[in-house]
């Protein structure tokens, strides 16, 4: 269902579930970080990390999924595009094997903007926080 919700796809694509979504409010997505992941060839060769920019936009993209089921979207060609990344902070490294648990809580909604605190734990202890904001728009078709 993510895929009809959001138009990234792999290698890009960083929620592998949902767990938990409640229109306007929160969402509990789901990351499994694998060691095949492309960025761990070069981040860092004998020590894989997850960058810090891709916990973000697993982030994102969970928030983009949130903005989507609110709207009633599923299916239909809407945009979430990040605006802001306020107040980002890195608590513990993630790395292969690890499940990567995105905490979405929606702070704000105006129209189009909104704004998002967000957390990613790994087993239960957090990993990354940072405040998101976004904006959405209609896509055209093939877009």
């Amino acid at each position: 269902m993510i895929q009809r919700m959001i138009p990234h796809r792999y290698p890009f694509l960083m929620v592998d579930k949902v767990i938990v979504l409640e229109k306007g409010k929160s969402a509990i997505g789901i990351k499994n970080v694998t060691v095949n992941e492309p960025y761990f060839e070069g981040h860092f060769p004998g020590n894989p990390v997850m960058p810090g920019v891709s916990i973000i936009e697993a982030m994102a993209q969970a928030a983009a999924v949130l903005v989507n089921y609110t709207l009633d979207m599923i299916d239909k060609k809407i945009g979430v595009y990040l605006t802001a990344v306020d107040k980002a902070r890195f608590r513990r490294m993630v790395v292969p094997g690890d499940v990567l648990e995105l905490h979405i809580e929606a702070v704000r909604s105006r129209k189009t903007l909104w704004k998002f605190e967000c957390e990613g734990r790994v087993e239960g202890q957090a990993a990354a926080q940072a405040e998101i904001s976004a904006f959405w728009e209609p896509r055209e078709p093939g877009q």
